[in-house]
């Protein structure tokens, strides 16, 4: 097991796809998407380095983020080249017409090998939380999806999730709602965080309609490498 993250810089990005008018990367547990409080470079400034490095671009970098992961979230991410494209593809995810695939590792395996579960979830920003109940309550917003057990290790079972809906810490916090929390994530009812601060929820696939090419895309990623039991989800 990893003890420190390993954050994305331009030479080590990963990078699924790109094109004149998208990128798409595999965004390392670790790295923020957009800027924050904290500070820290986000991966938006790592692809604008990227693209102005491979490209020799003079002057400043055009990117729009479309979406984005929680900080120890790894997998998918998608950014906008060129401002035709953003709107576009804002619009692609508001309709919720973009496809979202996950996996989680869950160390209690669910009351079901597969369930389709839904929320009404209502976040306390005070505590950057999200509460998953079974019925409605105020100022909450009703959260869908649906899982399947991938995989049985010995001591996790590894889901995959199709997300319905985009609310914050969603798979998160369901997850956590029917007694299984993912792994490393102590907000969330972990027993322990990982060494690294990630927790054990990457974003696995994506299918899309280009915004300008007009064609079905589907990109997959792998989940971090080095984490051994990430590894071992992969084996056959």
């Amino acid at each position: 097991m990893k003890n420190q993250a390993i954050h994305s810089t331009k030479e080590n990005l990963q990078v699924l796809y790109e094109d004149n008018h998208l990128i798409v990367v595999n965004k390392r547990p670790g790295d923020i998407v957009q800027g924050d409080k904290t500070g820290d470079k986000p991966l938006s400034e790592v692809v604008k380095s990227y693209i102005a490095e491979k490209y020799n671009k003079p002057g400043a970098v055009y990117l729009g983020v479309v979406h984005r992961l929680d900080r120890p979230t790894s997998g998918i991410v998608i950014f906008a080249r060129t401002s035709k494209a953003l709107p576009r593809l804002n619009k692609l995810f508001a309709a919720k017409e973009a496809k979202k695939t996950y996996w989680a590792l869950v160390k209690e395996n669910p009351p079901k090998t597969s369930d389709r579960l839904v929320h009404y979830l209502k976040r306390n920003p005070k505590q950057n939380k999200s509460y998953s109940h079974i019925n409605e309550v105020p100022d909450s917003k009703k959260g869908i999806l649906e899982y399947r057990v991938l995989k049985k290790l010995n001591t996790y079972s590894l889901l995959e999730v199709d997300l319905h809906t985009g609310r914050h810490h969603q798979i998160r916090s369901q997850l956590s709602a029917i007694g299984c929390p993912i792994k490393g994530d102590l907000k969330y009812g972990f027993d322990r965080s990982n060494p690294d601060g990630s927790i054990h929820l990457h974003s696995r696939k994506l299918t899309l309609v280009h915004p300008v090419q007009k064609k079905e895309m589907t990109f997959i990623a792998d989940p971090p490498l080095d984490d051994n039991l990430w590894r071992a989800c992969l084996d056959d």
